[in-house]
């Protein structure tokens, strides 16, 4: 996988970690647009290469009242219009086959859920369009098995491939990251640590997931003590309305100080 092949990333002489970020699910486009604007001027200012996140709808949810969406194209054009207003690129997840062809029309990297990243037709469906294809760990997978995953992807012509590990199931309710895997993973593919869903707790009895916030600090900063390619992380300028994983976003205010925290390990470790 070679970085630059995303389209408008920017900042790759710094040799930073790059980001991920964004919200959990497009809610609005002033709230996108909002948000965007803040993580482009925290990024631009670190010298951070930067990919806005944003789910154009939320399929995998616990509860049939839960929220899934504004409406595909009208998210997806939200995510479009991000791109284009700012010069970024833009990911977004999907959960089918024909989502794969509708989404590729409108960002710039397609991301695999966990819970979907052994379904092969979704993989290579997502490999056919050429884009950039995130695949984000299962829960239930040990390192070794996304090496599967990422040589779907290039069987299927694409040589694009990146692998997200957004921790690992410990028991019925809880999450924890194996900080052993990176390094397995990045000989498959550049490795990306989720720093926000990996502080999950699922399966709560309300059937709304929970979560940790006060670790995320701590493990973006492990994460990038053991050498990560990038960081991923949900954020929301008030998590507390948010209307999907509320429980586990950073709060927009807090970016800056822990992006600045972790470019400074950045540089220490890089030394050695």
């Amino acid at each position: 996988m070679d970085l630059s092949k995303i389209p408008n990333i920017k900042n790759l002489d710094s040799n930073n970690f790059f980001l991920l970020a964004g919200p959990c699910a497009i809610e609005s486009e002033e709230m996108a647009m909002q948000i965007a604007e803040k993580c482009v001027k925290i990024t631009n200012k670190l010298r951070i290469p930067y990919v806005f996140k944003g789910s154009f709808k939320k399929a995998n949810r616990s509860r049939i009242d839960s929220f899934t969406g504004i409406g595909d194209k009208k998210a997806l054009e939200i995510l479009q219009k991000v791109g284009k207003e700012f010069n970024i690129p833009t990911v977004t997840d999907i959960h089918t086959e024909n989502d794969a062809v509708k989404a590729a029309a409108y960002v710039d990297i397609l991301q695999i859920p966990a819970f979907l990243v052994r379904q092969t037709d979704l993989v290579v469906a997502a490999a056919k369009t050429g884009k950039v294809v995130n695949l984000k760990k299962g829960q239930f997978m040990s390192p070794e098995a996304m090496k599967h995953a990422v040589k779907k992807v290039h069987d299927s012509g694409n040589q694009q491939a990146m692998i997200t590990d957004r921790g690992t199931m410990f028991g019925y309710q809880d999450m924890v990251v194996d900080f052993r895997g990176i390094p397995i993973m990045q000989q498959y593919a550049p490795t990306i640590l989720d720093i926000t869903h990996s502080l999950q707790q699922p399966n709560q009895a309300s059937g709304v997931t929970g979560g940790k916030p006060e670790l995320i600090e701590t493990i973006a900063k492990a994460g990038i003590a053991v050498g990560v390619d990038g960081i991923f992380l949900e954020t929301h300028f008030d998590p507390s309305i948010a209307k999907s994983d509320g429980a586990n976003m950073l709060k927009l205010d807090y970016l800056e100080d822990l992006l600045t925290k972790l470019v400074a390990i950045r540089k220490t470790v890089i030394r050695f």
